[in-house]
C-alpha cells in the first residue's frame, strides 16, 4: 500500500515517518509540504521518500493512503480533502477541536465509504499494555481508582492553540486511555490554568471507576505515569513510555527488531499490599503495529485499530472538561 504523510514538523518527522518507513506492506510515498526546510530534512531522514505541494499531487502519484500530522485547527480541513480524494486517512491527535468538528468528518467517510483513523499511538504504550494485562488478569481486584499522568517541565509552554492546547493535546491520550480502560464518562470535573499549561480531569466512569487525570508543562516533579488502584493491590509505574525517546534518537522498529518496546527492568512498575512493591515486567510497547493494522483494514482484513467514534466520545469529554473548568460546575455526560 503506498502511503504518503502531511506535514513534517515535530509529529510527522519523529512519530510517523519512521514507523511508516518502518512497516511492512507498506510503501511511504512521500510527504505533503512545501517548506523549504522540512524538504531537506526530509532527504536527509528518507532518502527515498518524495516531497509533494499539496495532497492532489499526492493522490495523482497513486498513493491510497495518508497520514495528516499538521497543527491541529487543520486537521478536520486536511481530512475533508483527503476523504473527497478517496484516500484512506489518518489523523493524528488531537483529532479535532471540539465534537461537533470531529462528527462532521467521521459522517463524511462513512457516506464515501473511506475508512479514517486517529493515531491514539499511545493505546500500545507498553505501561498501558501492563496495565490492561493486570487489569485483565484480577491481579489488582476491582479497580477503583485510576491515576494518570503526562507531566513535564519545559520553558516551553506547550501546544498553541492552533495546536489545540494543553488540554487537548495530553487531554487527547489521558482520557482515550482512561475510556478505554473503564468504559464511558457519567460525569466530568476539571481545573485548568489561564495559560492552559497545567490541568486536572477527573471522569466518573459509569461502571464506578474514578480515574484522576493531570496533564502539565510545568511540573517540576512528575509524578507517577499511573497509579492503579484495586481491592486487593495497586500498581505503580513512574516515568514514560520509551518509544518517544528512541523515535527521537533515531531509533525505529526496522533497526530494533524484537528489542522495539521493551522496558529495562529499572524502569519497570510494582504492585503493591500493604507493603514492599514487586517488580512486574513491562509488557512490549507496540508502536509500531498501529499502521500496519490500518493498512489491514484498509484491505478488508481486519478491524480500524482505533474507532473514529471513540474519539468523537473522547472530544466529547475534552469538551466537557472545558466547560467545567470554565464554569467550576460538574458535567453530566
Amino acid at each position: 500500500m503506498r502511503f504518503g504523510l502531511v506535514g513534517y514538523g515535530f509529529g510527522g518527522r519523529y512519530f510517523h515517518a519512521p514507523l511508516l518507513a518502518s512497516a511492512p506492506d507498506i510503501d511511504f510515498a512521500g510527504v505533503v509540504t512545501r517548506s523549504p526546510e522540512r524538504r531537506a530534512e526530509l532527504g536527509k531522514d528518507q532518502p527515498g521518500a518524495a516531497a509533494y505541494d499539496s495532497l492532489r499531487a499526492l493522490a495523482a502519484d497513486g498513493v491510497q493512503a495518508v497520514a495528516i500530522s499538521t497543527p491541529a485547527d487543520t486537521h478536520i480541513p486536511l481530512a475533508l480533502e483527503a476523504i473527497a480524494l478517496g484516500m484512506a486517512v489518518v489523523v493524528d491527535k488531537p483529532f479535532a477541536l471540539d465534537a461537533a468538528e470531529a462528527r462532521t468528518a467521521v459522517d463524511a467517510a462513512e457516506q464515501a465509504g473511506v475508512p479514517l483513523s486517529v493515531y491514539q499511538n499511545r493505546r500500545w504504550d507498553s505501561d498501558l499494555l501492563t496495565v490492561r494485562h493486570l487489569i485483565g488478569t484480577g491481579a489488582l481486584g476491582d479497580v477503583s481508582r485510576f491515576e494518570s499522568r503526562f507531566e513535564r517541565f519545559s520553558p516551553d509552554p506547550g501546544p498553541p492553540a492552533a495546536g489545540g492546547g494543553n488540554l487537548r493535546d495530553f487531554g487527547a491520550h489521558l482520557v482515550d486511555q482512561a475510556l478505554l480502560l473503564f468504559g464511558p464518562a457519567e460525569h466530568v470535573y476539571a481545573r485548568m490554568t489561564a495559560k492552559d499549561d497545567d490541568c486536572f480531569v477527573s471522569i466518573q466512569h459509569t461502571g464506578g471507576v474514578e480515574s484522576q487525570l493531570w496533564g502539565s508543562w510545568i511540573q517540576g516533579a512528575p509524578g507517577p505515569r499511573f497509579r492503579v488502584t484495586g481491592a486487593t493491590g495497586t500498581y505503580i509505574v513512574g516515568g514514560v513510555d520509551g518509544q518517544e525517546e528512541a523515535l527521537i534518537a533515531g531509533r525505529t522498529p526496522a533497526t530494533e527488531g524484537d528489542r522495539w518496546g521493551t522496558e529495562p527492568e529499572d524502569r519497570w512498575g510494582h504492585v503493591y499490599r500493604g507493603g514492599a512493591g514487586e517488580p512486574v515486567p513491562t509488557e512490549r510497547g507496540r508502536w509500531d503495529t498501529y499502521y500496519p493494522a490500518f493498512a489491514a483494514a484498509v484491505r478488508g482484513e481486519g478491524p480500524l485499530p482505533v474507532d473514529p467514534w471513540d474519539v468523537v466520545r473522547n472530544i466529547e469529554v475534552l469538551d466537557a472538561a472545558r466547560a467545567s473548568a470554565s464554569t467550576g460546575a460538574t458535567i453530566m455526560l
